[in-house]
């Protein structure tokens, strides 16, 4: 019996436009990881979905191949991103993971797509992973990784390549931030230097010109509270000065913190709210769902993030994405309702158009399985 909570939610949903855009779920196994990514495992030309333990072979993920054992803690697996990288420089993609009790960051070695299982690779151990995020911190044209990781210092991998350019299977660590850094992080140019800086939830990094060496500078400007991974650094209101877009991960909420600076160029933050209503917007990302050239924000709820403990734990699950409209949020609902019947966000979802239709696909894991919502265009 669904609570009155539950019950009013799923009314004001209903009462909601839905999405503009039609999208077709698909299950996609039965596996509850709560990270999930496509690429081309076997390099056959076809979109392959990894998630934890498996791969599921394009273009129908009907047949399941498995990577590895993944180290499971309750109903949590070790398993927080799941990123495709190129790691040993072979021409397959591996792939790039960490976990909050392993507390090690690792990459999964793809055995040139044979149907055995993957060799693990421990890249270091940095404390317990909230999630790691890629990145080009250094405008190189490679992804960096940068995990989140609350109880520890900020650290920055760069894998190592040779001079053809491949990776040889090694990363470089770089320390930029002493100390814990909280629940949170984002990436992006706050001050309009042309170098990305790192945002925290109690303030953010600002990046020095030589990336790797010189000092980075920290800027204690706003509590976001447990915020999500990643913060969204984006200009939202057009004004040509970063703003921030933040979740709550274990709480209620999704805001947009306005970037503001006074005549002697003093920089304050205004926060605006987006929703109050729903909780656990743990992950979100800036993509162009609709094609029509502007970037949507996709987000939803994760579920039982801290099993049944957080805010809203147990309210009905929702996948989103919202129009931005310089700061005039739109949400449009892709999913809803309770766990076994709809999908949240996960901690680390994927959007890529897997079906080369043109429309861009939304990849949704997490506790409640590993759903694939098929963007079929406009309605």
């Amino acid at each position: 019996m669904l609570s009155a909570t539950v019950m009013m939610l799923a009314l004001l949903a209903d009462a909601e436009d839905r999405a503009m855009l039609k999208f077709e779920r698909m299950k996609i196994g039965s596996v509850t990881y709560e990270a999930a990514s496509a690429c081309d495992v076997n390099n056959d030309g076809v979109l392959d979905i990894v998630s934890g333990e498996y791969w599921f072979q394009g273009p129908d993920y009907q047949k399941q191949h498995k990577i590895c054992d993944v180290r499971r803690v309750e109903d949590y697996y070790d398993d927080f991103s799941d990123y495709p990288m190129d790691v040993n420089g072979d021409g397959y993609l591996d792939i790039v993971t960490g976990g909050w009790w392993g507390e090690t960051l690792q990459w999964r070695e793809n055995p040139k797509g044979q149907p055995v299982e993957w060799q693990v690779h421990d890249i270091a151990k940095i404390g317990n992973i909230e999630r790691a995020c890629f990145w080009d911190v250094d405008g190189d044209g490679h992804l960096e990784v940068v995990p989140n990781t609350p109880g520890a210092p900020q650290r920055i991998f760069k894998l190592q390549r040779g001079p053809d350019g491949k990776g040889t299977g090694a990363f470089d660590m770089y320390t930029v931030k002493d100390g814990p850094t909280g629940h949170g992080l984002g990436f992006g140019d706050i001050n309009g230097d042309g170098r990305g800086d790192l945002v925290f939830e109690n303030g953010w990094l600002e990046a020095p010109e030589n990336l790797f060496q010189g000092q980075w500078a920290f800027h204690d400007e706003f509590k976001l509270g447990g915020a999500s991974v990643p913060i969204l650094v984006h200009d939202v209101n057009r004004d040509g000065i970063a703003d921030l877009i933040v979740g709550q991960g274990h709480d209620y909420g999704l805001a947009w913190w306005e970037q503001k600076k006074n005549a002697e160029g003093q920089r304050t933050w205004v926060k605006h709210d987006i929703d109050t209503r729903r909780s656990q917007y743990h992950e979100m990302q800036l993509a162009d769902v609709d094609n029509d050239g502007e970037l949507e924000l996709v987000t939803g709820k994760r579920y039982r993030a801290h099993q049944e403990h957080d805010p809203g734990s147990l309210d009905p699950l929702g996948l989103y994405y919202f129009k931005i409209k310089k700061g005039d949020f739109t949400r449009f609902t892709i999913d809803y309702g309770p766990a076994g019947q709809a999908s949240g966000a996960g901690i680390y979802l994927w959007i890529q158009d897997l079906d080369n239709n043109g429309w861009k696909d939304i990849l949704a894991p997490g506790k409640e399985g590993l759903y694939l919502f098929k963007n079929l265009g406009r309605i």
